[in-house]
Parts: C-alpha cells; sequence; structure tokens
C-alpha cells in the first residue's frame, strides 16, 4: 500500500499542526514579550518543538507522495521554505538575551510569514493572498 492512501490522514495531521503551531506560538511569545516566565519552562518548550516538528514532518511526506514533485506543485515547495523560516523566525524571537524590540521585529515577521503560509496554502499558489489583489 503506498503513502497515497494515508493523504487523508497526513493532511489531517498536517492541518492541525498548522493551528497548534501558530496558536502556541503566538501565546507564547507574546507571553514572553510581556515578561511572563511559562513561556520558557522546559514543558512549553518542548511541546512546541514537537508541534513543529510534526508540522514539518507532516508537510515533508504531503510534498514527497504527491505527483510530479517539486515543478508541478511550486506553491508547496514555497510553502515548505517559509515554513522553515517560520521556525527560524520564531527560535528568534523567542530568544530571551536579545532586546524586547528586536524579539518584538522577530515576533511579527513570524507572524506575517505564518500568514503568507496559510494563504498559500488556501490558494494553492506561490502568490498566496496577493492573489485576492485586484488587477
Amino acid at each position: 500500500m503506498s503513502l497515497m492512501a494515508y493523504y487523508p490522514q497526513i493532511k489531517w495531521l498536517h492541518v492541525h499542526a498548522v493551528m497548534c503551531s501558530g496558536l502556541l506560538f503566538a501565546l507564547r511569545c507574546g507571553a514572553a514579550l510581556l515578561g511572563a516566565r511559562w513561556p520558557q519552562h522546559a514543558i512549553a518548550r518542548y511541546v512546541s518543538y514537537l508541534i513543529d516538528t510534526t508540522l514539518l514532518a507532516a508537510g515533508l511526506t504531503l510534498f514527497t507522495i504527491l505527483p510530479g514533485g517539486v515543478f508541478a506543485n511550486g506553491w508547496l515547495t514555497v510553502k515548505l521554505v517559509l515554513v522553515v523560516v517560520y521556525v527560524v523566525l520564531g527560535v528568534l524571537a523567542m530568544r530571551p538575551k536579545r532586546t524586547r524590540t528586536t524579539r518584538f521585529v522577530f515576533y511579527l515577521a513570524a507572524l506575517a510569514t505564518f500568514a503568507c503560509i496559510y494563504g498559500i496554502a488556501r490558494m494553492h499558489n506561490p502568490l498566496g493572498w496577493l492573489l485576492l489583489l485586484p488587477r
């Protein structure tokens, strides 16, 4: 049996990991910027790592089982690259040794990247939300 038989389950996992990742990041980083300590607790960090790893693994699995590869699914390639950017920006935003202003800029950049990823996924096009702009 090929992995394509599990496409609905893998997509479900991916979509839910996206929602959990975005929500947990927004809560953790927002709270950290306000001075809360719980976002740096080991449990909060490891849950975040687990969700983001699941998100990336499910995304890569979906990418590999879809026919055509990179060139047939350009929107998916862009989305997966942006997921890596989102994770890196999130890590930088959560680093406590940076200034609050720097962390806030990384936080906003990560949220903007997340919004771009979501738009690309919804539109199935690398331009994402830009497709909604009047021509």
